[in-house]
């Protein structure tokens, strides 16, 4: 790992240099080959230095984070203290997980509740909170009920096998009392373990009636993951207390600690929209505001003219909704899931350094997707991955909400209150824009806080399988930073946290500006004709170490060199999308009108793209060849190559990626044109999955 670090030095240098040649040898170009410099060459000079220097900024970010991220990695020893000591006292800090759901589908559901309920940590509840209309009908219904019903016999399970367990740890205190033989003890705990990985054999049974075949791919996962893993260790731990010459009487009581920890989880769901006066905002941001909000709280409900309402600060004995207090918030997307070892992990790592707000680790892709966008897309994500340990290096993290480990207090610290239908409703996670846990992040650094990105892979969430659903998930994505990007500069600017350093600053501007600043300068380059003048093969030899380490980084995650040229055409295809978020962001700047929250659909079917994505897209390549045609014309080589390079970009994507077929099905379902069955349910289903 080491030579890559001094590779990725000699890159960012090689960069930067060929850059500043590049620009001087177009200064230079024009000065000689013109008396008087016209508007029209210094309003090109002008754009082009914006798109170079957009696309750049980004090129020399990478690389850096790229340095903080390996010297991460080789420094990872041992990132938390001794694990089994939370199981070791009475006490250990309480944690409360959340599941925020809307429409997801049972098996969904279920895998991700698992995963969070199987996770090995002595004090913890799961609740799944559901934000389906309770009043829905027909599919809808069925499947919230079907989410209901599983989530209660799930609980159930787990409670006999906790109470049995718990009973068994009651008896061998009273043994040990006694005097119980080591020997003895060591098979009898030897056996429970043997019945814990009967237990999580059965639950992991039980899940695969209830799997699909669309998602296959995260089912094998979750099951080589999560239940083989646990089974596999439970009868290893067996294996090893039967048999262990140094098994005393401390490990024997350890170990019947652990076994009567392993399944009490409560898991519960909560429904805010039954409720009149919990805040309604169709948005995930809300959603666990309204639950985080009545932490450590007792209430009766009330039946009015208004509908159901929760009555605040009820007496104990007479609370009809107890919500148990929790020092830490484990927040988990209902498309994800966490390996075994998350919570005990994360939690230790907070409990050692209290000035840690979130800890996370940015969710991975799950491997052996069946489509290729998939595949695509899931390869950026894991390069995200990378990026974001990077910017931990630079104490420039970012919380990414899929999955994380929330310290109560600070959460507390960063609380504020709004008014939604008469009601007053805290929130501690920023709903400002759709993009909740980026805002966030800027509040917690403002008080001094600071976020830790674990570097293990311990968590893995869904990818977009279709051009449709990529499309709303990544446009959400881009709609936001330029909104939270002045709070960054006053952070900066006025010192409100004393870790807010000029690189901090510059790599976390790079994040919230990355959508405008990257597309617009790709877009540029696209159709602005700039001529020979600006043409010189510095800029390729600058852009060159980018890519390099770019399709390095891809084998290091298990992908191939020429998913490399995959990732090209799908960020050329997704330039539209993110330029929508872009202006979905300059347009509440302006009006004031936050973007209505769209979720991305995780459904059997195929989602339609929007048309004017696609026709778009269409425009962009037929000014890629345009522009190859008049370069080849001119005999400006280069952009004749990165023309016709693009064009062929284009149309690959458009073949592969999203599908010709497909594409105009989309497009024709939008102008109304005649289509057939397959034309209408993409554009149904397209309306009932982007609105809440």
């Amino acid at each position: 790992m080491k030579p890559d670090i001094l590779l990725t030095r000699f890159a960012v240098v090689t960069s930067a240099v060929a850059l500043a040649l590049g620009f001087a040898s177009v200064f230079t170009s024009i000065e000689l080959g013109s008396h008087g410099i016209s508007i029209k060459k210094i309003m090109l000079v002008i754009i082009f230095s914006i798109a170079l220097l957009s696309l750049f900024y980004g090129n020399i970010i990478y690389q850096l984070t790229r340095i903080g991220q390996i010297k991460r990695h080789l420094n990872n020893r041992d990132d938390y203290p001794n694990l089994e000591a939370l199981h070791e006292v009475d006490g250990s800090p309480t944690v409360s997980i959340l599941v925020p759901s809307y429409k997801e589908q049972t098996a969904v559901v279920m895998q991700t509740v698992l995963s969070a309920a199987l996770s090995e940590y002595p004090n913890r509840r799961v609740t799944l909170l559901l934000d389906d209309p309770p009043a829905c009908s027909g599919a809808d219904l069925v499947t919230l009920s079907a989410t209901r019903e599983i989530i209660v016999e799930l609980n159930d399970t787990l409670a006999i096998a906790a109470e049995r367990f718990r009973l068994a740890a009651s008896d061998y205190i009273e043994r040990a009392s006694l005097g119980s033989a080591i020997a003895r003890e060591r098979q009898l705990v030897g056996a429970l373990f043997d019945d814990a990985a009967a237990v999580v054999e059965a639950i992991g049974r039980r899940y695969v009636e209830l799997s699909q075949p669309t998602f296959a791919h995260a089912d094998a996962l979750f099951a080589r993951e999560v239940i083989d893993r646990l089974v596999r260790e439970h009868r290893n731990r067996a294996a090893f207390l039967r048999n262990g010459k140094n098994v005393d009487a401390a490990r024997i009581r350890l170990e019947y600690r652990r076994l009567a920890n392993l399944f009490a989880v409560p898991i519960d769901t909560f429904e805010r929209k039954r409720f009149a006066n919990l805040s309604h905002a169709p948005n995930k941001a809300m959603n666990l505001n309204a639950y985080i909000g009545l932490i450590g709280r007792t209430f009766r409900i009330s039946k009015g003219n208004n509908g159901v309402s929760l009555l605040m600060e009820t007496p104990a004995a007479e609370a009809e909704i107890t919500v148990p207090e929790a020092d830490y918030i484990i927040t988990i997307d209902a498309d994800s899931i966490i390996l075994p070892d998350y919570v005990l992990k994360l939690v230790s790592i907070m409990e050692a350094d209290r000035g840690i707000a979130i800890a996370q680790t940015p969710y991975s892709a799950y491997p052996n997707p069946p489509t290729v966008l998939e595949r695509v897309a899931g390869a950026t994500t894991d390069i995200q991955y990378l990026v974001h340990q990077g910017f931990t290096a630079y104490n420039a993290t970012f919380w990414v909400g899929a999955n994380a480990v929330l310290r109560r207090e600070a959460l507390d610290e960063i609380r504020t209150m709004t008014e939604e239908r008469g009601h007053p409703f805290p929130i501690f996670i920023q709903d400002k824009t759709l993009i909740e846990d980026t805002g966030s992040t800027i509040d917690l650094a403002a008080r001094g806080w600071r976020l830790h990105n674990h570097p293990e892979r311990l968590a893995f969430s869904a990818t977009p399988s279709d051009f449709g659903a990529l499309v709303i998930q990544r446009r959400r994505w881009a709609n936001g930073g330029l909104i939270i990007f002045p709070s960054l500069i006053e952070l900066w600017w006025r010192g409100r946290s004393p870790r807010a350093g000029a690189l901090e600053t510059v790599i976390r501007s790079h994040y919230l500006l990355s959508p405008t600043l990257a597309n617009v300068g790709l877009l540029l380059l696209l159709i602005v004709p700039f001529g020979t003048e600006f043409s010189n093969i510095w800029f390729p030899i600058a852009a060159a170490p980018y890519y390099l380490l770019y399709g390095r980084d891809l084998t290091r995650t298990g992908y191939k060199w020429r998913d490399l040229l995959r990732v090209y055409a799908l960020t050329l295809l997704l330039v539209p999308v993110n330029l929508a978020g872009v202006y979905r962001s300059l347009e509440q700047i302006l009006t004031g009108r936050k973007s209505p929250f769209a979720r991305t659909p995780k459904i059997n079917g195929r989602t339609a793209a929007p048309a004017f994505h696609l026709i778009a897209l269409c425009a962009l390549t037929a000014t890629a060849i345009i522009s190859a045609g008049a370069n080849l014309w001119f005999g400006n080589l280069l952009f004749f190559g990165f023309s016709a390079i693009n064009a062929g970009f284009f149309l690959y994507g458009f073949l592969s990626l999203i599908g010709w077929r497909e594409a105009f099905i989309d497009i024709a379902a939008a102008f109304a044109m005649p289509q057939n069955d397959e034309g209408a349910d993409v554009t149904k289903q397209l309306a009932e999955e982007t609105t809440l």
